[in-house]
């Protein structure tokens, strides 16, 4: 069974206000010569042409379409009369731009065609991504350019209850991928993922990215909920000056020393024990460490920042990494296919510091995570973990007035029992 609710979606007050203005009638409210000016700067943008891929769509003939198997580049302008010593110059030069070796198979490409009758083809768009294309100049002079469709914004408000994973849940109600990864990711040093119970509830407010009126991806996260074994933790997204940070409801900061885990998305397949039996070497022993199962090749992260002090091989450990996070903590990393750092490199929190494989003492791919406390190999889960820094004083009050006014958005949001998606709400 799906929990899962999407609230309503909005366009910001001061846009929707300039909609509004410029349908006004002057019986509509005080007229002005500053206000016979505006109105006409605003007919002037709304007899702007169209713009597609940066072009006027007016002037061109346009035909749309997508590379197909074993098809070319090319094969595509030879079609359109393009010359082999122009194609030859295009992929010269498109080179430090976007090599015509990278378009894909399903890349949508769009011709601009001279609407006379020489019918001549002067620009090919290729979309690069759902944002992003690349356009290649083949008249006048050969060119290749990279440009950025529009991008509009919208808030959207959503809420579930867990039967499975977070990722699951999120997918199955059709939200999107990016906003279970950065959910994840704030909560990185709050919530242990890994342990995700049935019951565990989200709400989130959120900004969803819209490209030619399609969601493209998830802009930011404004404020969540994730309530935890009957535990709740509020998080909301503030400017504390330096950079966009997630603070909870008290101003702490939901970053911690260290992450919940040092893989994304993959699961316990053994736990930290005073006593377990070695699969391997069929007897009863101490396993002081937490095994993580996942493909071969998925990336491990350090789960804090700190220095390289081992980057080598045992014949137990395989490729293993260590690294000294301060004069209290280390961690170690075990059984890698392949390691990404050197000894004596400085990591940050979250870096990429080696691959899952299955080399040593091994029975199948996974990492197996090691935690140092004052030179004694304790259980991670169950350490306290110091915080970092707060809302620095001097923004107290902005940062209570800021949430304040999220809050009640936040508590709106109703955790319904079926999936249920409600009409969107332009405001």
């Amino acid at each position: 069974m799906l929990n899962v609710h999407v609230h309503k979606i909005w366009l910001a007050p001061a846009l929707a206000f300039s909609l509004l203005s410029s349908c006004r009638s002057p019986e509509d409210g005080e007229a002005s010569g500053g206000d016979e000016s505006e109105l006409s700067e605003q007919a002037e943008l709304l007899l702007e042409p169209p713009l597609r891929y940066g072009l006027n769509e007016d002037a061109y003939l346009i035909t749309e379409g997508t590379f197909k198997k074993n098809e070319f580049l090319a094969d595509l302008l030879l079609r359109y009369g393009v010359e082999y010593s122009a194609i030859a110059e295009l992929d010269q030069v498109s080179r430090d731009v976007y090599p015509v070796t990278r378009l894909r198979q399903g890349s949508k490409y769009a011709l601009f065609i001279s609407p006379d009758s020489s019918a001549d083809l002067h620009y090919l768009a290729v979309e690069t991504t759902k944002e992003d294309y690349v356009l290649y100049q083949l008249r006048d002079s050969i060119a290749a350019f990279m440009g950025t469709k529009p991008v509009s914004y919208r808030r959207r408000e959503a809420a579930g209850e867990i039967y499975s994973s977070l990722y699951q849940t999120m997918a199955e109600g059709n939200l999107p991928i990016e906003l279970a990864l950065a959910m994840s990711d704030i909560y990185a040093w709050t919530v242990d993922f890994y342990r995700i119970q049935k019951g565990d509830w989200f709400r989130v407010v959120y900004t969803e990215k819209l490209v030619d009126g399609e969601v493209v991806g998830v802009k930011d996260i404004l404020a969540a909920e994730f309530n935890h074994r009957g535990r709740s933790f509020q998080a909301f997204q503030f400017d504390d000056g330096e950079k966009l940070s997630y603070y909870d409801d008290n101003g702490e900061s939901l970053r911690k020393a260290f992450l919940k885990a040092p893989l994304e998305f993959s699961r316990i397949s053994s736990r930290y024990s005073k006593k377990r039996f070695h699969p391997v070497q069929k007897r009863w022993k101490a396993h002081l460490g937490t095994d993580y199962a996942a493909p071969t090749g998925t990336p491990i992260m350090s789960t804090g920042d700190g220095t390289v002090i081992e980057s080598s091989y045992g014949k137990y450990n395989g490729n293993f990494v260590k690294v000294r996070h301060n004069s209290t903590y280390t961690t170690q990393y075990l059984h890698m296919s392949k390691r990404a750092v050197k000894k004596g490199q400085v990591v940050k929190q979250g870096e990429v510091i080696g691959y899952v494989g299955a080399t040593g003492l091994a029975t199948g791919p996974h990492v197996c995570y090691r935690f140092w406390k004052n030179g004694r190999q304790i259980d991670p889960y169950s350490e306290e973990i110091p915080p970092s820094e707060p809302v620095p004083d001097k923004l107290q009050e902005a940062y209570r007035m800021h949430i304040d006014s999220l809050i009640p958005a936040l508590n709106a949001i109703p955790i319904l029992p079926p999936a249920v998606e409600a009409e969107e709400e332009l405001i």
